[in-house]
């Protein structure tokens, strides 16, 4: 099985004067069924570096929105970027979902916008024509896309809900596949297969 680096939300505690990382028990149980090992990780640049020495894939998950459109765990933002940048430089498969989609989309261009009937159990989205039932939990979305990503999945509305970068292994969707219960059969060949589980 291959390992992959698992980035965490970043949970403030203010009774307890603690930030805490934190990651839905789901999604262990998620990355096993799709053949993978995971690896969570801390949202501090050194220790995340270190860890993915030895990691054969980057997993960016959902939670906390971007700095730049009013979000509060700047070093979640730090950290995500720091990964992206090591990914480039060994050419490891990055897989961003919801917030990590949008961690993609903002790095090469694109514009979030806040958006309305995004949050939702059940959402039918085109991807790559054919109709497909998904769930959706974001208020932020965009409806452009910049080269080199292209867009795979969209909304009705016109909302980017899936992007693959033109020429590296790097891929987003804005649906949580976690949170499927069962998980989609779709979703886990798609782990699988991206990550050459």
């Amino acid at each position: 099985m291959k390992a992959v680096a698992v980035t965490q939300r970043v949970v403030v505690d203010p009774p307890h004067s603690t930030r805490r990382d934190c990651l839905d028990q789901v999604w262990v149980e998620f990355l096993l069924e799709c053949g993978l090992i995971p690896i969570p990780i801390p949202n501090s640049v050194e220790a995340a570096l270190r860890i993915c020495e030895k990691v054969n894939g980057i997993v960016l998950t959902g939670g906390n929105d971007l700095g730049a459109y009013g979000g509060d765990a700047p070093e979640r933002d730090e950290t995500e970027n720091a990964l992206l940048d090591l990914a480039e430089r060994r050419d490891l498969p990055v897989l961003g979902v919801c917030r990590g989609m949008q961690v993609i989309q903002h790095r090469f261009g694109s514009r979030l916008q806040r958006v309305c009937g995004h949050v939702a159990p059940r959402q039918r989205i085109s991807i790559d024509g054919r109709s497909v039932e998904v769930n959706s939990f974001h208020n932020f979305g965009s409806m452009e896309v910049h080269p080199p990503l292209l867009t795979w999945a969209i909304a009705d509305d016109g909302v980017i809900k899936a992007v693959r970068h033109a020429d590296r292994r790097m891929t987003g969707v804005m649906w949580h596949p976690e949170r499927m219960e069962p998980f989609a059969a779709d979703d886990v060949a798609l782990f699988s297969r991206f990550f050459e589980a």
